[in-house]
C-alpha cells in the first residue's frame, strides 16, 4: 500500500500509468478531492487523460486509509499544502498538473501560490478562493449531532445532485463513500475554509487555470467563480448546466475532456 510520509502521520495514495512505453509521457496529474468525497470520484477522469499523462489520487488527510487525527488536532491550510507536496514527493513526480475539487480546489490553489515551480496548470472544480460560511459549518454540525454521518450524508447528497444526475448504482457507490466521513474529520476539515480569502494573491498566479464550475451549486454561486476568473493573468471558466456540487463526478467525462482540450490547446506538457 503506497504511502506517503508527513509531518503528521501517513497518506494513502495510488497512482495509474498507462501510457504506452513509446509515447512520450506528458506531465502528471495529481488529483485533490474534496470533504465527503473519495479518491475513486476522479475514476470517470480517466479515459479522457491516462493514454498521455500519469495520474496520481490519494486519500485526503481524515477520510479512509490516511491519517485520521484527533479531534483537537489543529487543521490549518499550510497543512494541507504541504500534504498534496508530500503525495507529490511520495509519487515521484516534481513537476505536475494540479487539480482540487471543493475544498481541494482551495488547497491547490493554495499551492499553486507556495510553490509555483512546481506547478505547470491547475484545474479548480466547484471549489473557490474564498471561504465557507459559520451557517453551513452549524447546520452541518447540526446533521451531524442529529443523524450521524449517514444523515448529513444524505443531506449533502441533495447539495451535490439532481435526482436524475446518477444511476442507482452510481448514487450509492459516492453515499457509502462519503458516509465514511467522521464528524470531527468533517468539521475539521470544513472549518478550514472559514476566514480563507486568497483574493489579494489572484495575481501572483502565473501557471494557467483551468475553473469548472456547477451552475447550482448551494455552496458557490457562479458569481463567486466569476469573480475568481476576474483575478486571474491567463484563466478559462466553464460553467456547466444542471449539475450541483458534486460536478467531477456526476459530470466525470465533460470534466476530463475540458481539461484535456484545455491542456492540448495550451500546449501544456
Amino acid at each position: 500500500m503506497p504511502l506517503a510520509a508527513s509531518n503528521h502521520g501517513t497518506l494513502h495514495y495510488g497512482v495509474v500509468d498507462l501510457v504506452a512505453p513509446w509515447q512520450r509521457p506528458r506531465l502528471p496529474i495529481l488529483f485533490h478531492h474534496g470533504i465527503g468525497a473519495s479518491a475513486g470520484i476522479w475514476d470517470g477522469w480517466r479515459p479522457a487523460l491516462a493514454d498521455a499523462h500519469r495520474l496520481v489520487t490519494f486519500d485526503m488527510r481524515g477520510y479512509g486509509r490516511s491519517n485520521i487525527p484527533a479531534a483537537d488536532f489543529r487543521w490549518s491550510l499550510d497543512l494541507l499544502v504541504e500534504d498534496l507536496f508530500a503525495v507529490a514527493d511520495a509519487a515521484g513526480i516534481e513537476r505536475f498538473h494540479l487539480a482540487g475539487e471543493s475544498i481541494g480546489g482551495t488547497v491547490a490553489l493554495a499551492a499553486a501560490l507556495a510553490r509555483p515551480a512546481r506547478i505547470a496548470t491547475l484545474t479548480v472544480s466547484n471549489g473557490a478562493h474564498v471561504g465557507a460560511s459559520i451557517q453551513r459549518v452549524e447546520a452541518w454540525r447540526r446533521q451531524l449531532d442529529e443523524g450521524g454521518s449517514k444523515g448529513w450524508s444524505d443531506a449533502f447528497l441533495r447539495d451535490r445532485f439532481h435526482d436524475d444526475a446518477l444511476s442507482a448504482e452510481r448514487r450509492a457507490w459516492f453515499a457509502a463513500e462519503q458516509e465514511k466521513w467522521t464528524r470531527d474529520s468533517i468539521l475539521n476539515a470544513l472549518g478550514v475554509l472559514i476566514g480563507t480569502d486568497l483574493t489579494s494573491r489572484l495575481g501572483e498566479l502565473r501557471c494557467p487555470v483551468l475553473l469548472l464550475h456547477p451552475d447550482g451549486s448551494p455552496f458557490i454561486p457562479v458569481s463567486v467563480m466569476a469573480a475568481l476568473h476576474e483575478g486571474l493573468s491567463d484563466g478559462e471558466l466553464n460553467v456547466f448546466g444542471r449539475s450541483r456540487h458534486g460536478l467531477p463526478f456526476s459530470h466525470a467525462a465533460q470534466c476530463a475532456q475540458a481539461l484535456r482540450t484545455f491542456l492540448d490547446s495550451r500546449k501544456a506538457d
